[in-house]
């Protein structure tokens, strides 16, 4: 199948390790080297508005704000650079990297509809049932929202058996 006819699958990432492990293990399962990968991959990054960072909007002087926003993009920069050494590292191109900013779990269906993805991919947190309550879960849902299939990678609790 020609590369540009290979429907696109989108990795979400963030800062945080579980992330990062799903992006591993994305590559390493379905983007190994010598194998033939069924998709193009791209590489999306929720990034905070100054707004919900500062927690009300307007809050703070033009400083402070101009230094919040330069604090984030900088964030963002790091950790989508990050992923992207992660990639050149397992020899995997990807297609398409970009930082939207809001909420992730309004960003990232909308990624999903914008570049017409058929996977959608997260890395699970693994919060119990208290702390997804209150502070909600992304992959929860992305799962019930994205118009695409989504795969939720887990990290393991103890090692796999050999």
């Amino acid at each position: 199948m020609a590369e540009s006819a290979k429907p696109l699958m989108l990795i979400a990432i963030d800062d945080s390790e579980h992330s990062f492990y799903a992006l591993e293990w994305t590559l390493d399962h379905l983007f190994a080297p010598g194998s033939t990968h069924p998709f193009k991959l791209g590489i999306i990054h929720a990034r905070a508005s100054p707004a919900s960072a500062l927690g009300v909007a307007g809050v703070g002087s033009g400083d402070f704000l101009n230094s919040l926003i330069s604090d984030m993009k900088k964030s963002a920069t790091k950790t989508v650079e990050k992923a992207k050494e992660m990639c050149a590292t397992k020899k995997v191109e990807i297609v398409l990297v970009e930082v939207m900013e809001g909420d992730p779990r309004n960003v990232m269906p909308e990624a999903v509809d914008k570049h017409k993805a058929v996977l959608l991919v997260l890395g699970s947190h693994g919060y119990g049932a208290v702390k997804r309550a209150v502070l909600g879960s992304v992959s929860d849902f992305c799962a019930h929202h994205a118009n695409c299939s989504v795969m939720i990678v887990k990290r393991p609790t103890k090692p796999a058996a050999k």
